[in-house]
């Protein structure tokens, strides 16, 4: 297994510094150990106190672990004081530590000094030449390099400046702080790189530059190329901060877990469809499934595409008085139901799972007794643009209840209009949510023909 050490500080809001980089490093399947330069109160707002680690614990830290159990590739984050930055520098030269990644913290995202002044020249002078990356932000970039660094063609030009003055062999300056794109410059004295991400609009971005440069760490100890490791790491603090919730009332962290595991969660998401349809079957449904058939769509945490929505290709049919499918759910399998489903989502972003069922006023009566959430639409009050690819009927309909309820409801249903078929939609968090919804119906219609 591949081994990263991390030395930073310690966020006790678990955001950022050694907490974030250990996230990072076991998500991404490396070993991760660690070793703390300095203890910090802080939260989502603010860092209220430091209190450094005394430089000769620092470096017994990295000397213990690395005389036992080694290490593939370094981080270091915070390391506040310039004796502190001597002691980290000494103890890796003398176990010429590999892969080391650099970044140079200087403040909290809410402005509070990591780094004193006076220990930015040694951070220069002693950490920089050992590493294979520094990972500056544009802020960081400029106090180091002595002058301010306003645009993305200003951040290329720092870049190679210090590269070429010798302040680090490779660099990637983060854009973040830069114009309208999330556009980092990786610049390693040979090939100068723009690497672009799109600027997500959130304050969950707490600890974004250690995820980044844990992430690099690890994609190194993983054996990727250097640039290529950038690039990987670009992506994952880029899925991190899309799929943050809210933490905290300031500055919240990003989501380190859904960020890593996004394929197992996709494989989760489609295994969760399949299960929700043996219910199905189960429950022997098959009379509510519609002339036009059915389908029943999922989408993830992060999904805002058709093609992020999973449902089963050529729809669930009716099997007698159950149901079947012709094939397994896949991914970018439903225009119709996952243009309901991401419509609702936008409107409530726990609303994760939708199925079509065939009208009646007793399925209706069925869904009341049961006191689920109901609300309708009527096609005569579509307007014209309702139909085109821009603005379907389903984002209209599913608009208009939300406008008329404040609320993304349990069923949303219509009857219909000259060739459509009337139709009831039952929306829910997951597909076993809506599997469950739907067999609940079936079972008060049976008791109502009794």
């Amino acid at each position: 297994m591949k081994r990263v050490i991390t030395i930073a500080g310690s966020d006790s809001g678990g955001g950022a510094g050694i907490q974030a980089d250990i996230k990072t490093i076991t998500l991404l399947g490396a070993y991760a150990s660690s070793a703390v330069t300095a203890l910090t109160a802080q939260n989502t707002r603010a860092v209220e106190s430091i209190h450094s680690v005394p430089p000769d614990f620092v470096a017994k830290q990295i000397d213990v672990v690395l005389s036992d159990i080694g290490t593939d590739a370094a981080k270091t984050g915070m390391l506040h004081t310039s004796p502190i930055i001597e002691a980290v520098a000494s103890v890796l030269r003398r176990f010429s530590v590999p892969n080391l990644v650099v970044d140079p913290v200087m403040f909290s995202k809410s402005g509070h000094a990591l780094l004193e002044d006076d220990a930015i020249q040694s951070l220069v002078d002693r950490l920089f030449p050992l590493a294979a990356l520094v990972t500056p932000n544009a802020p960081e970039a400029a106090r180091i390099l002595g002058h301010e660094i306003n645009t993305v063609d200003g951040v290329e030009a720092a870049a190679r400046d210090m590269v070429r003055r010798g302040f680090a062999r490779a660099v990637v300056i983060k854009g973040g702080h830069i114009g309208q794109d999330a556009t980092d410059v990786f610049f390693d004295g040979k090939e100068l790189l723009r690497i672009e991400g799109d600027r997500i609009q959130t304050t969950s971005t707490h600890g974004t530059g250690c995820t980044f440069s844990s992430a690099i760490a690890t994609f190194l100890a993983l054996g990727h190329p250097l640039m290529e490791a950038v690039a990987q790491a670009k992506v994952f603090i880029g899925k991190a901060i899309s799929f943050a919730e809210p933490i905290g009332s300031g500055y919240g962290p990003t989501n380190h877990y859904v960020a890593a595991l996004e394929n197992a969660l996709k494989a989760e998401l489609l295994a969760s469809l399949q299960h929700a349809l043996r219910n199905l079957q189960d429950a022997r449904i098959g009379h509510l499934i519609p002339e036009v058939q059915s389908n029943l769509a999922a989408v993830p945490p992060w999904g805002t595409s058709l093609d992020e929505v999973a449902a089963f290709p050529g729809r669930i049919i009716q099997f007698r008085d159950t149901v079947r499918t012709l094939e397994f759910p896949g991914f970018g399998a439903s225009s119709h139901m996952g243009r309901a489903l991401l419509a609702a989502k936008r409107r409530d972003p726990h609303v994760r799972a939708v199925m079509n069922i065939r009208f009646s006023d007793a399925a209706i009566r069925a869904a009341q007794a049961l006191r689920l959430d109901i609300a309708s639409f009527d096609r005569d009050n579509e307007p014209e643009a309702a139909g085109d690819a821009e603005n379907s009927t389903l984002d209209w309909a599913v608009d208009h209840v939300f406008k008329k309820t404040g609320r993304i409801p349990d069923v949303i249903f219509d009857r219909g209009a000259v060739g459509k078929e009337p139709m009831i939609r039952i929306f829910g968090r997951t597909p076993l949510d809506v599997a469950h919804k739907v067999i609940l119906i079936r079972k008060e219609l049976e008791e109502q023909l009794r």
